[in-house]
């Protein structure tokens, strides 16, 4: 007998089609622009700056790089992107519920880090609404979190693994986020960030990110406190899409479970690499970043061979992006046709 979130490979067509959400530091100044052209995706923002009380549309247009690098600012534009950009994919018009599309035409869905509220809403555990109140919420405690203390993150590109890993301990940095493709993000104090990048792990490079704090740390503890006032006032329901969960990669049967997983992963590592390791399981035969895509299909492109990918930029990708689902979509790796 099938339980809620099993998953087996694609039977019949042998398609296996994953949406990924991007996370905070994807974003760039302008980013909405040529969406306002879009039917429907105006609407769609302003009912999301509605509920943040945050005007998501300008931040998206007029506002500059500092002024979007605020988390507060950064992750409910982020997750409202993806969610509006989604539904101009699938043809779901501002409140229709994006679950009944996305079912049976998305086969799993997995965001990076504040891309998981995204998820989670795509999946059915939570409506576009309460992702976007929750963010909200997530977004301004970890903005008084990280103001507490000068930290941040830098991503570590190649080098060994091991030695990596090491030297990050060495200076009191955590992994924070471990992305696979030789992509490891430390966090921690500023001056033990500039240490590692004057003193990188041999055959590595070290990148700021577009970040204002040590994310994914227990420099976010208060933060977890505060999301986990407000995600107590949401009744979530079961994933009606296949929903992968950041800390271990494992397939999310319960929303209930979903939701305690978003709150907690504010201060624990995000493990894209077990993520990309389940897709691989599951069989996945394509990857459709939404926008603002690009990181995500990056890292796709170097640890998942074979599969097509695909990165939601501009409104000039809608056409490819809808291709893309018409091919992959599979036979419902949803929770109620799969097996155990």
């Amino acid at each position: 007998m099938a339980r809620p979130g099993d998953v087996v490979r694609a039977r019949h067509s042998g398609h296996v089609l994953v949406v990924a959400c991007p996370g905070q530091g994807a974003q760039s100044p302008g980013m909405l622009t040529p969406w306002t052209e879009v039917d429907g995706f105006v609407d769609t923002l302003t009912r999301a700056s509605d509920v943040t009380g945050t005007d998501l549309l300008a931040h998206g247009t007029t506002s500059d790089a500092e002024t979007i690098r605020d988390t507060a600012v950064a992750q409910p534009l982020l997750v409202a992107t993806a969610l509006a950009s989604l539904r101009a994919v699938l043809g779901v018009p501002a409140g229709t519920a994006l679950p009944v599309a996305a079912r049976g035409t998305v086969d799993v869905v997995a965001g990076h880090s504040v891309g998981e509220l995204a998820a989670a809403a795509v999946a059915g555990v939570l409506t576009d609404d309460e992702a976007l109140r929750l963010v909200a919420v997530r977004g301004a405690a970890m903005a008084r979190a990280a103001a507490a203390s000068p930290t941040g993150m830098r991503a570590v590109l190649g080098g060994d693994p091991d030695e990596v890993l090491a030297r990050l301990a060495e200076l009191g940095l955590v992994p924070a986020n471990v992305n696979g493709a030789g992509q490891v993000v430390a966090a921690g104090p500023l001056d033990a960030l500039a240490a590692l990048g004057d003193a990188p792990p041999t055959r590595a490079r070290v990148v700021p990110l577009q970040v204002a704090g040590a994310f994914h740390t227990d420099a976010m503890a208060p933060a977890v406190e505060e999301l986990a006032a407000a995600a107590a006032q949401v009744s979530p329901r079961d994933p009606v899409v296949t929903l992968l969960g950041n800390a271990d990669g494992a397939v999310v049967r319960d929303g209930a479970d979903a939701v305690a997983r978003l709150v907690a992963q504010v201060a624990r590592p995000v493990r894209w690499d077990l993520c990309q390791a389940t897709l691989v399981d599951l069989g996945v035969t394509a990857l459709l970043e939404v926008a603002p895509g690009g990181v995500l299909t990056g890292l796709a492109r170097r640890t998942l061979p074979g599969v097509e990918t695909l990165a939601l930029k501009s409104p000039a990708d809608l056409d490819a992006a809808r291709d893309l689902v018409r091919r992959h979509a599979g036979t419902a790796l949803t929770p109620q046709e799969s097996t155990p």
